[in-house]
């Protein structure tokens, strides 16, 4: 008998361990949103597909969608602090004083395309160069370039902007909005489409594969393809969690995030902004309007005086510009290189 049960002890504590190795660790993800989303389609899908099958075994995530942990854009990064998610979607710029340092990506004319600034943001939060992000690991960064406006009134030209009520998402596209003759009102954007059918607003500006997800397009017919500074987005989880999980598993996040998961993203938005303003345009109900090259000369302007506006507002946007723009250098030079 005591053969026996020395045989079952030593045969739990071969197996025991095993058993618990099995089991994969499991990360909650908050997303505002649902499955269906660009946002989620091009920026969160690619790193939970890809760590999913990477980490079969090690480490799977669960997404919580359209807000099922909290709905609240503003809480967001909260909830990745105090644990009840383990990832979350966050957007910096319904933050300002807790994300400041993010508003140097929302300067409209710096970056080419969004490839670019998804690129820039990945690499500077990566080297710590952003205020608010010290107990976070910046998993994704991205910034959705190509912000356009779309209205229920009709917009020919910059002069028709003059009054109309459109929705931004951060202080920048205000500025800029507002200087060109706008009433800009800082709304979520899954609060926005009540805004636009109380009348509360005139239009919005969105990307345009964001049109048709948040119901915009059904009352906003009239399409101005002026295009405004970005709206940076993050996929952020804890320091403090990420250092609690084994190592194999923070080999895997580490792999399908940084520049991996910002190139995936910002080319898979591109593409459905591409196919949205092609169904615009073939739309008899709507008018879609390239701005005239005088108009784009004129919004340039605009866009450079916000950039050295916000610049001269203290030595700390100086420094950020300049260390965008070194960023910017180098990925231009990478790519001027490249075979």
């Amino acid at each position: 008998m005591t053969r026996l049960i020395k045989w079952i002890a030593l045969t739990l504590l071969i197996l025991v361990p095993a058993l618990a190795a099995a089991d994969p660790v499991t990360l909650k993800l908050s997303f505002i949103t649902s499955d269906r989303s660009s946002l989620y389609q091009c920026y969160v899908e690619p790193f939970v597909d890809a760590v999913n099958a990477g980490g079969a075994g090690i480490v799977q995530i669960k997404v919580y969608f359209s807000g099922a942990i909290s709905p609240a854009m503003t809480e967001q990064a909260r909830l990745a602090l105090d644990g009840a998610a383990d990832l979350a979607y966050v957007v910096p710029g319904y933050t300002p004083k807790q994300f400041p340092d993010v508003s140097v990506l929302e300067l409209p004319g710096v970056f080419r395309n969004e490839r670019e600034a998804s690129l820039v943001f990945a690499r500077l939060a990566a080297a710590g160069a952003f205020e608010g992000y010290q107990k976070f690991l910046v998993v994704g960064a991205f910034v959705t370039i190509g912000e356009s406006i779309d209205s229920r009134k009709p917009i020919a030209t910059l002069a028709e902007l003059e009054g109309q009520r459109l929705r931004v998402n951060n202080s920048i596209t205000s500025s800029a909005i507002r200087t060109l003759g706008a009433v800009p009102t800082l709304v979520p954007v899954n609060q926005t489409m009540d805004a636009l059918s109380q009348g509360k607003l005139d239009g919005v500006t969105v990307p345009p594969a964001l049109l048709f997800e948040f119901g915009f397009g059904r009352l906003a017919t009239h399409h101005y393809l002026l295009e405004f500074g970005g709206a940076p987005v993050t996929l952020v989880m804890s320091r403090e969690k990420f250092a609690s999980l084994p190592p194999r598993a923070q080999e895997i996040i580490r792999k399908y995030g940084g520049d991996w998961l910002s190139e995936r993203g910002a080319d898979c938005f591109v593409a459905k902004n591409r196919e949205t303003v092609a169904q615009l345009k073939a739309d008899a109900r709507r008018t879609v309007v390239e701005p005239s090259s005088a108009d784009v000369a004129a919004a340039d302007r605009v866009f450079q005086s916000v950039t050295e506006e916000w610049a001269a507002q203290s030595p700390r946007n100086r420094e950020l510009l300049a260390l965008a723009r070194a960023e910017i250098a180098k990925l231009r030079s990478q790519n001027e290189t490249r075979p």
